[in-house]
């Protein structure tokens, strides 16, 4: 009987216990979500509303609903609770504009936005210029040929780009490498309009790309060495002498990543601008170095010719003397 007793009496003393920690759950308050907040004030601003008691809908399982029940669940017991006439959509708007809300100003806190965006809306057309062509393959040999060129300013926006119709039918567009399609070509100009327009954009400015000798075939065109400024040939982009591709280039200096699937050439113009002005100070240097040095070797071959031509022509002399 004592054993029954005391059993009794811790049987209290526990149930005691726990209404004290349910009161002291009730009393405490978690912080208040803003956007919750901003959908109470809403309701209380609403003429003739007026917090009810809240019904028993949401019960210990809800928990095992689905989503859409929840929504529908949560959205009753709001109406309910605030005896309001707001539309069910606009609840849930208020909901979900929180989490909207939140995900945009984690973007916005941490943008993590690619060098390779300019980083202004200036498309003047500047002393230094990056050129990219994208090839297509024509004729049986399916040779290289233009199929599109994109020029950037010194802040890589665009102030030129075409698709190029070739003078030969296409027989490859090569779209997993140029992401060239054929609907691309059907409106694109024809091939002399383009070098004509480029050959003019281009003239007495500094011309940044990769592996310009390609574009160059491509284009028909040539331009003045000491104003070439390519990245697959400038000594500190050379790995023991040996050229690295753009993507590479990408990868290792400017640390992003392009070149993966279809090739863009306003994105790979973007690439060897960035890299030209991130290294023009040495690169400059290195170009005039390179300058002076072609200048000398000149000079020096002009001066060594009249040598060889008076040694030449005294034998001569002293072979025609009886």
């Amino acid at each position: 009987m004592l054993a029954a007793t005391n059993c009794s009496h811790k049987m209290e003393q526990q149930q005691q216990l726990k209404e004290k920690k349910i009161k002291n759950l009730n009393h405490q308050r978690l912080p208040l979500n803003p956007n919750w907040a901003q959908l109470q004030q809403k309701l209380n601003l609403r003429p003739g509303l007026k917090p009810s008691r809240p019904s028993d809908h949401l019960n210990p399982g809800t928990q095992r609903l689905v989503l859409g029940e929840k929504h529908v669940l949560l959205i009753t017991y709001l109406k309910e609770l605030y005896d309001t006439s707001l539309e069910a959509s606009e609840i849930l708007d208020y909901l979900l504009a929180g989490k909207r809300k939140a995900r945009t100003d984690e973007q916005s806190e941490d943008p993590k936005q690619s060098p390779l965006v300019p980083s202004n809306d200036d498309f003047s057309l500047t002393d230094a210029v990056a050129m990219d062509c994208e090839m297509v393959g024509v004729g049986q040999a399916n040779r290289s040929a233009l199929g599109r060129v994109t020029l950037v300013n010194k802040w890589g926006n665009v102030i030129y780009d075409q698709f190029v119709r070739p003078m030969e039918l296409v027989a490859d567009f090569r779209t997993h490498i140029s992401g060239i399609r054929p609907k691309d070509l059907k409106k694109a100009k024809n091939f002399p309009a383009v070098q004509k327009e480029v050959s003019e954009l281009i003239m007495g400015r500094i011309l940044v790309g990769h592996a310009l000798s390609n574009d160059f075939k491509a284009l028909l065109l040539n331009h003045p060495k000491k104003d070439l400024r390519d990245s697959s040939e400038y000594p500190p982009f050379l790995k023991e002498g040996r050229r690295k591709s753009l993507k590479h280039l990408a990868s290792e200096f400017l640390g992003v990543n392009i070149q993966y699937g279809e090739h863009c050439s306003i994105e790979d113009a973007r690439a060897t601008m960035l890299l030209y002005q991130k290294n023009r100070k040495e690169w400059e240097k290195f170009a005039k170095y390179q300058t002076r040095l072609k200048q000398k070797q000149q000079k020096h071959k002009q001066k060594k010719k009249p040598k060889e031509t008076d040694v030449s022509n005294a034998h001569d002399a002293s072979a025609a003397s009886p």
